[in-house]
C-alpha cells in the first residue's frame, strides 16, 4: 500500500540520513542501536509502561528509517548491512509481540495470545515468502507484492500500543486486523510466486 509512495518517503529519509551522516558513525551502529531500543520497548511493555514502550518503538523505527540513507550518504551501503537491517527488523517485531503477551488483553472471539501469535506468524511468513523466493532464485526481481508490507505493519503496531493506553479491547481488534491482513499478504506473495511458474 505505502509502497506506492516509496519515492516520497525515500527523499525524506535521504535528507535525514544526510544530516546524521555528519556524525561519522557507521551505518550499522544505527541498526544495532535500533535493536536495543526494541529491547527496551519489550521491557516497557513487560512492565506495562505503555508511554515508554511507544517512545522506544518510535526511536527504533526512526533509526530503521534512516540507517540505509546514512549508508548511502557515507558510501558504505553493503549487502551485509542490508542483511543485518533485516535481521534486526524481525527481532524488534518479535520483541514487541512478546511484550504484548504481558498486557492484560481481554478475550475477543479467541484468547488475545492467539491473535498475537497469528500476527507474528503472518509477519514472519510475509518476510519469509519474499526471502525464500529470492534464495531459491524463483523470481528475477525482488518480490514486493502485498497488502500489508513493513511500513503498514509498523503503523498498526504503533496504533496497537497507542490504543492500549485508552482501551485494551481496541488493541486486540487492531491485532485481529493485523493478523488477518499479514497472513493474507503472505498468501498473496505465495500465490504470486506460484503463478509466475
Amino acid at each position: 500500500m505505502l509502497e506506492q509512495k516509496k519515492e516520497k518517503f525515500e527523499k525524506i529519509s535521504e535528507r535525514i540520513g544526510f544530516l546524521f551522516s555528519k556524525l561519522k558513525l557507521h551505518p550499522n551502529f544505527f541498526t544495532l542501536i535500533s535493536l536495543f531500543f526494541g529491547f527496551f520497548c519489550f521491557l516497557s511493555l513487560f512492565k506495562n509502561n505503555l508511554i515508554l514502550a511507544i517512545l522506544f518503538f518510535l526511536l527504533a523505527s526512526f533509526l530503521d528509517f534512516i540507517d540505509g540513507a546514512v549508508a548511502r550518504a557515507l558510501g558504505k551501503e553493503t549487502k551485509l548491512g542490508a542483511y543485518l537491517d533485516t535481521i534486526c527488523d524481525r527481532y524488534i517485531e518479535g520483541m514487541v509481540f512478546l511484550g504484548f503477551l504481558f498486557l492484560p488483553f481481554p478475550k475477543i472471539f479467541l484468547p488475545a495470545k492467539f491473535w498475537i501469535f497469528l500476527s507474528l506468524f503472518g509477519s514472519l511468513m510475509t518476510t519469509y515468502s519474499k526471502a525464500a523466493a529470492k534464495e531459491k532464485e524463483i523470481l528475477k526481481e525482488e518480490l514486493k507484492k502485498g497488502l500489508l508490507e513493513r511500513p503498514e505493519r509498523m503503523i498498526l503496531i504503533f496504533l496497537a500500543m497507542v490504543f492500549a493506553i485508552f482501551n485494551f479491547s481496541w488493541t486486540v481488534y487492531t491485532l485481529i486486523i493485523f493478523a488477518i491482513l499479514a497472513n493474507f499478504t503472505a498468501f498473496q506473495r505465495i500465490y504470486f510466486v506460484l503463478k509466475s511458474h
